[in-house]
């Protein structure tokens, strides 16, 4: 399986699943919250899926380094030929790292959505399909 053939899986989360976790992990997150953030994970991973492909020509300075970094991190092990993100990555209008974020990506981590694992100093969120 190559990258860049396909695009980042986008599983949303049906209610069922979302109602069926505990309330303390659940707590006041909506479908909606939890559904746009998949979408702009899914956004991170397409933008590190163009950065691994993309031609040193065609990229800028300041992205040269990140896609060196991202192709480094590519080639490991448990995240080759896989969809990822790095915690450095989440910027987004859904998705920040505050409690309701953090509550987001324990959720899809549950849920088998995403895993989490650390590639040097880099925390990595490789994006899977639901089980």
């Amino acid at each position: 399986e190559k990258k860049g053939r396909a695009p980042p899986p986008t599983w949303f989360v049906t209610g069922s699943e979302l109602d069926s976790l505990s309330s303390y992990m659940r707590g006041r997150l909506t479908l909606e919250k939890v559904n746009a953030v998949i979408t702009d994970m899914a956004s991170y991973a397409e933008a590190n899926a163009q950065l691994l492909t993309a031609p040193k020509k065609r990229l800028a300075e300041n992205l040269w380094e990140k896609a060196l970094e991202i192709r480094d991190i590519g080639a490991t092990e448990g995240v080759k030929g896989k969809h990822f993100f790095l915690e450095a990555d989440i910027k987004g209008p859904a998705l920040k790292l505050d409690n309701t974020g953090k509550a987001i990506l324990t959720v899809l981590r549950h849920l088998g959505r995403i895993s989490e694992t650390r590639v040097g100093h880099h925390r990595v969120f490789i994006l899977h399909k639901p089980h």
